[in-house]
């Protein structure tokens, strides 16, 4: 939106929301969020070190997802269930969620292991079975993944619980947002981000389409972030200046190590680059400021200036050959130049003197 003043205004006035004691909100830095997925390849020790690379990261905290192949779809072979194109084409539903789903039984080691690191864990339910699970464990937030944007139920059931919501709105038009956005408002919501995504995998920068992230702030009155599916941090960090206050990446420990979502996560030194990154865009933004910044005091005698470039007596007139606009910055400002050639000095100066209004007479 334009402000008053005329200049756009990418913040919308709105309060922190809090998870396990980090806040966030404009004022914090973004809130990072490692998508572990299926990267741990059914390997519960490769998910134990995917948390503590997280943590060593940087990462606020690491998402799982909580399903099983049976509860998100069936075990058939008909043309419906299997997928055609991306990454995954040519596997059936099942067999894809078969691999990638995080057991439910490690859910539990899991979330102790990444508190004991001090690091958040929450996850995606993908129905109102793994709400229950992970209400038991305590898990502090929950985020409706894209794809589930439309299950109003399952929108409700997790807003029921009171615990801050993230929903993705990956392949959502505005008015299926808006009533994910009304379902949860009405079971009870109040701590609401809203994720801009584009379900590519991956996604090209050109698609982004980041903008969208400051309008959905100002169309629903809440934060909002990015739930990023590019290749590399640029992207990310870019969102950033449009006001994101969340950013999601998904994450494994080496890319040719192989898993459902290898090919468009983080390394774990790109997962720092992104935190760093992100950080430092924050830091950037600062306010509205024209005050001098302080790295710029010292290089004020840089600016130019009024001197005297030849020795004037007493009552000479100051000409284009005597007085002149240079570097450094000690003297009168050089707008002044037009209005002081021909009037005379006060006293006699001496070549390299910066001027002053001292030395030149009335008009």
């Amino acid at each position: 939106m334009l402000s008053p003043s005329g200049w756009r205004d990418y913040t919308v006035a709105m309060d922190d929301i809090v998870i396990d004691g980090r806040s966030i909100g404009p004022n914090s830095p973004p809130y990072v969020v490692a998508e572990m997925s299926g990267n741990h390849n059914g390997d519960i020790n490769r998910a134990f070190a995917l948390l503590e690379a997280a943590k060593t990261s940087g990462a606020d905290a690491v998402k799982l997802q909580t399903y099983t192949a049976d509860t998100i779809t069936i075990d058939h072979d008909g043309p419906d269930f299997v997928i055609a194109g991306g990454p995954w084409g040519g596997r059936t539903l099942h067999d894809l969620y078969r691999e990638a789903h995080t057991p439910w039984e490690w859910h539990a080691p899991l979330f102790q292991r990444a508190r004991s690191l001090g690091l958040s864990i929450f996850s995606s339910p993908f129905d109102g079975s793994a709400v229950d699970l992970l209400e038991g464990l305590g898990a502090p937030a929950y985020k409706i993944a894209s794809f589930e944007l439309i299950d109003l139920p399952l929108v409700r059931r997790v807003a029921a619980t009171g615990k801050p919501l993230i929903m993705s709105t990956g392949m959502a038009h505005l008015g299926e947002i808006q009533e994910a956005v009304a379902a949860a408002r009405g079971a009870g919501c109040r701590d609401l981000i809203l994720l801009h995504c584009v379900s590519g995998y991956p996604t090209r920068p050109e698609d982004s389409n980041l903008r969208t992230i400051p309008h959905l702030a100002q169309a629903f009155g809440v934060q909002t972030g990015l739930s990023d599916h590019t290749l590399g941090v640029a992207v990310s960090v870019a969102s950033v200046a449009l006001g994101a206050t969340f950013i999601e990446k998904h994450f494994t420990l080496k890319r040719t190590d192989g898993g459902p979502d290898a090919a468009f996560s983080l390394e774990p030194d790109e997962l720092n680059a992104l935190v760093e990154g992100v950080r430092t865009a924050w830091a950037a933004l600062g306010r509205v400021s024209y005050d001098l910044a302080p790295s710029e005091r010292d290089n004020l005698q840089f600016r130019r200036s009024l001197y005297v470039v030849a020795d004037m007596a007493a009552g000479e007139a100051f000409t284009e050959a005597n007085l002149r606009s240079i570097r450094p910055g000690h003297g009168m400002a050089p707008k002044h130049l037009p209005d002081i050639i021909g009037r005379r000095a006060t006293r006699a100066v001496a070549r390299g003197t910066p001027l002053s209004w001292n030395m030149v007479t009335e008009i």
